[in-house]
């Protein structure tokens, strides 16, 4: 009879101080954030009686001018979303694996990964001492943080593409400056077209928290209102967001489709 040789039952030593190490730094956390317990089952209530004041019924006389601040939030983000795109998309090319120096290459995505440690709202209100209290101020903001994670989403595009236009070029004599023209760029030009349009979607959401610092559109009327507690103006002004904000996205997202669609397509018949 063949005795087999059992693997002896992995250690759970690790995981297990892991799992304990995270719930001590939960309960620190939690005792930290000074949370009044007693308060926390009269959250509903509170919830729905603050619904019932925004929404029961809400107040559409300031639906003209909340259209307005709308529109100045969305030119916010779409003016942000192209500054980002303009600066992000050569530099981020040039941070690229085989294209930019080594010193050039780690430099840029230093830049890039500063940038995304910093919120927008804290380069709002850096900004705000130069600008003013202007809607620049926020197209600014939102241009300047996009441009650390756009420019991350470049380099990461073109080193994940396919090596043999690249090489095609190169042996046909190409310098570095022809195979980013001819072979990398169409092969990531969808990619980032989708990348940016989904930029501009950010943008949207994060205009309006913008706008609570100052920096103008719907999030200094939705800040102003909610000061002066009239909540059925409120519920107004998040009606408006909501919606506008999900129709952006459906259109942004069909958008997006259609463009990595055409994109799959296309080497779908280059294959053939």
């Amino acid at each position: 009879m063949t005795v087999l040789d059992v693997p002896p039952r992995p250690s759970r030593l690790w995981p297990t101080v892991f799992a304990v190490l995270a719930g001590l730094v939960i309960l620190l956390a939690a005792g930290g954030l000074n949370i009044s317990w007693s308060d926390v089952p009269k959250i509903p209530e509170n919830v729905m009686k603050y619904l019932g004041l925004m929404f029961g019924p809400p107040n559409w006389e300031k639906l003209p001018r909340a259209l307005m601040e709308m529109w100045r939030s969305v030119s916010m983000a779409w003016l942000g979303a192209i500054l980002c795109v303009v600066v992000s998309i050569p530099l981020g090319i040039l941070a690229a694996r085989g294209v930019g120096p080594a010193w050039l290459r780690l430099s840029l995505r230093g830049v890039f990964a500063v940038i995304r440690a910093v919120p927008e709202v804290i380069i709002a209100l850096i900004l705000l001492t130069v600008t003013g209290l202007t809607p620049f101020t926020g197209m600014l903001a939102l241009g300047i943080a996009g441009i650390g994670t756009q420019g991350k989403w470049v380099y990461e595009s073109i080193e994940s593409a396919e090596e043999g236009a690249s090489e095609a070029v190169l042996a046909a004599g190409g310098t570095t400056a022809e195979v980013t023209r001819w072979a990398l760029w169409p092969a990531v030009a969808p990619a980032l077209m989708s990348f940016a349009l989904y930029r501009f979607e950010i943008n949207i959401r994060t205009s309006a928290i913008l706008g609570m610092v100052g920096a103008g559109g719907i999030g200094s009327m939705l800040t102003n209102y909610t000061q002066f507690r009239e909540w059925d103006t409120v519920g107004m002004l998040l009606i408006v967001i909501v919606v506008v904000t999900m129709a952006i996205d459906a259109v942004s997202g069909a958008v997006r489709r259609r463009i990595m669609e055409g994109a799959r397509s296309g080497e779908l018949a280059r294959s053939a």
